[in-house]
Order: structure tokens, then C-alpha cells, then sequence
């Protein structure tokens, strides 16, 4: 909720991602959570009303764009038996969680609903503003199916707890798609290869027909939506590409001739790298089956060289993370995944100004400007000079203020 009232930040140096400077000395003023003159410091004392930012960094607040933010156990389909109220309750945690972290936007892939994101918006729950899509649709036995081979009847109640929900076929897709914007999503999420906590897919597995994703592709475009989509293999990802999905998630196992098509297609690719590393050293402590474990470690290689494809071709680039349960906890150390190929400066737009394009919020998110949402960052070290940094956030972030309000961490 933004906050109604006069903010001035002082003496700040402010870090500019596009233009990959610093700017000393500088004031930002904001009224009723909006951010209305950024100026050089006029100097003179630092009232107790305003923030004294001398030494610090202020950058904009950062979004990250695949989280799941109902998902507090890495086992999915004991999410599926659980509570609504409970699992809510844990959301909230990882929520405020999340804003401690630098972050005061994510964009949710699965399990969020127009709850949780009028919650936010409200300020029943302190967190980061949420893009939610529901939940994401998968074919049945694709990677949104969480039934183990033995079991046959789907709870199929919308209030389950869960990632996806199972449709197969055109109608059944259209179906789904209007009932998730009819739910209030602001993207609809397509498993459209295997995954890795799925039990019945394979990784290279081709999910949902053409003409189904471009059902999907169609409805959402109708209602001024767009499509995103779960994809490992160049098959999957270039397939999503053609028909018209917007955004490709994971794509870890693609080759050469891929990264040039996000730019043909006006498309975002949003690697999760840390995830897989997570998953590895510690998902099997808590609650990774051993064929998922199995699974991670055949994707896990591939991250860094399908991001090094993509940066290397001048593929707009988004920062994500997926994180699961216990897990989350790591969301940071995506910046210290990324420095093993990116440079700073292109770390940092991914999770600003990329991000922001991504979310349709080009001028409002990732940026301190005037008129843009007073989401602010103010860290202890300059994150061009090392982005890593910002891998340790209780270290590193000394005020995290989202739309004009100071936050507690």
C-alpha cells in the first residue's frame, strides 16, 4: 500500500542500471508513494524526518520474476493435501521474507491467487507487489499433473492447494484460460515440457499439442493477457516461441539457435539457476523424491551455458529464481550464479528495468525516476562493482522501502 505522505532520501549515490553509472550526492523525493524529483543534494543539515543515505547505494527495489510464493514445502504434492489457511499463513511469511531480501516485486508462476495479490495491494500482508497467474495448466501427466503413476482420481477443486490444474484439449484449454483471468491472473503459465518435481514426465517431453498453446496463446491475447511457458529443450522453447508464448521459463537444455529467437519474437527468456543447485545440494533433505533429484542433476550442467547462449546473442534476459520451500532462503544467491557469466551491469537489469519491461511496467518498476513507484534499495556497496554482494542481503541491504514506506527486516 503506498504510503500517504512526504519521503526525501539524502546524500544517496544513485545507481543507474541502464546507463550503468552512479550518480553522488543525490536527493529523491517522494510524495504519496510516487517518486516526484530526483536532484543533486542541496546540502546543508539532514532533518530526523528524512533518510541520511551518505555511504550508501540507492537502487531500484528488485524484482524477481518466478517465485512461488505458496509453495513452503519442496514436496508439491503434499502441498496439494494441505490446508488453505495454513498454506496462506506460510505465504505471508515468505512474503514479508521476500521484501527483507531487496525485493519488492516478484511475479508468481503458480499457486498465488487474486487473494493473496489484493492482500499485498491492501496492506493486510507486508510483501513485495504481486503478478499472479493462478494456477498454471498442464496436460494430463505433464509437469502440472503431481498424481504419482498409482493414483488415478484428481481432486479437481479449484481451493486445493497446488501449482496447476490439469485440461487436455482445445475446449477444455480455452476453459481453463478464461477461468484463470475470469480468477483475476495477470499471465497464464503453460507447462509445455517435463519438469523436474513431476513424477510421470520426462525432461525432453513435448507437452500440450499446438493447437491447444495456441488456444491458450489466443485467449489470453483477447483479454489483453500473455503466456508464459515452463520449457527445458530447444524443441519446446523454439515451439513455444512460434505460437505466440511471451515469456520462456527454465529453457536450460537449449542450443545455439534459440537465443536469437526471443528477440524475432519479442520474447523474454527467464533462466532459474538457482534453483537447481538448491535442489541438489539439499531438496532430498527436504522431501525431493530420488527420480526428481534425478531430473535436476540432468539440467543442472546445462543453466549456465544455455545463460551464457542467450546473454552472449543479446536475449532479453529477466532474473528468476522458482525456489521451493525451505529453499527460498537462497533467493539471493541468484546474483552470484549469474556473475559466473554475466556482467554486473547486465545482472542488475534483470531484475529492474528487463523485469519491469517484462511485467508491462516499463517507467513505473526498475527505475528512480520521477513518476515511478517509490521502490527503493539502498545498499552498502556499489552492486556494478560486484553484484555478488547483494547474494548476502542481511549483509549487504541496510533499507529496503517499498511505494515511499520504509520496511522492517
Amino acid at each position: 500500500m503506498p504510503h500517504r505522505g512526504s519521503l526525501t532520501i539524502r546524500r544517496a549515490s544513485l545507481v543507474d542500471p541502464d546507463a550503468e553509472n552512479v550518480r553522488e550526492n543525490t536527493r529523491i523525493r517522494v510524495e504519496d508513494g510516487i517518486v516526484v524529483e530526483v536532484g543533486p543534494d542541496p546540502g546543508g543539515p539532514v532533518s530526523s524526518a528524512e533518510v541520511d543515505a551518505a555511504g550508501l547505494y540507492a537502487l531500484p527495489g528488485l524484482i524477481d520474476c518466478h517465485v512461488h510464493v505458496i509453495a513452503h514445502t519442496v514436496d508439491e504434492y503434499a502441498l496439494t493435501m494441505e490446508p488453505p489457511s495454513y498454506v496462506t499463513a506460510r505465504a505471508a511469511v515468505e512474503l514479508r521474507a521476500m521484501l527483507g531480501r531487496g525485493f519488492t516485486t516478484v511475479r508468481d508462476m503458480a499457486g498465488a491467487d487474486h487473494g493473496l495479490v489484493r492482500a499485498v495491494a491492501e496492506g493486510v500482508l507486508p510483501g513485495p507487489r504481486l503478478f499472479a497467474g493462478g494456477k498454471a495448466l498442464s496436460q494430463t501427466g505433464g509437469h502440472g499433473d503431481l498424481r504419482p503413476a498409482g493414483q488415478n482420481v484428481h481432486d479437481t477443486h479449484y481451493w486445493t492447494p497446488g501449482l496447476g490444474r490439469v485440461c487436455d484439449g482445445v475446449a477444455e484449454v480455452r476453459r481453463a484460460v478464461r477461468d484463470e483471468i475470469r480468477r483475476g491472473a495477470a499471465h497464464i503459465k503453460l507447462m509445455l515440457s517435463g519438469g523436474c518435481s513431476s513424477p510421470t514426465d520426462r525432461i525432453g517431453s513435448l507437452q500440450f499439442s499446438e493447437e491447444e498453446i495456441g488456444a491458450a496463446v489466443e485467449e489470453a491475447a483477447a483479454a489483453g493477457v500473455y503466456c508464459a511457458g515452463h520449457a527445458y529443450t530447444s524443441a519446446a522453447v523454439e515451439r513455444a516461441l512460434r505460437l505466440g508464448v511471451r515469456t520462456i521459463e527454465h529453457g536450460n537444455l537449449i542450443d545455439e539457435s534459440v537465443p536469437a529467437l526471443f528477440a524475432e519474437h519479442d520474447a523474454f527468456y527467464v533462466p532459474t539457476l538457482i534453483t537447481y543447485t538448491a535442489l541438489a545440494e539439499d531438496g532430498a533433505a527436504h522431501g525431493l523424491s530420488p527420480e526428481s533429484r534425478a531430473k535436476t542433476l540432468e539440467v543442472l550442467d546445462g543453466g549456465l551455458h544455455a545463460l551464457e547462449l542467450a546473454d552472449r546473442a543479446g536475449a532479453p534476459i529477466a532474473f528468476g529464481t522458482d525456489l521451493l520451500g525451505p529453499l527460498r532462503t537462497r533467493q539471493s544467491e541468484e546474483f552470484r550464479v549469474r556473475a559466473q557469466v554475466q556482467t554486473p551491469g547486465a545482472i542488475l537489469r534483470s531484475a529492474t528495468t528487463v523485469a519491469a519491461r517484462l511485467l508491462g511496467q516499463e517507467g513505473r518498476l526498475g527505475v528512480i525516476t520521477p513518476q515511478a513507484h517509490a521502490d527503493i534499495v539502498l545498499t552498502r556497496h556499489d552492486p556494478l562493482s560486484d553484484i555478488t554482494r547483494l547474494a548476502e542481503p542481511a549483509e549487504e541491504i541496510a533499507l529496503v522501502i517499498q511505494s515511499g514506506t520504509p520496511t522492517s527486516r
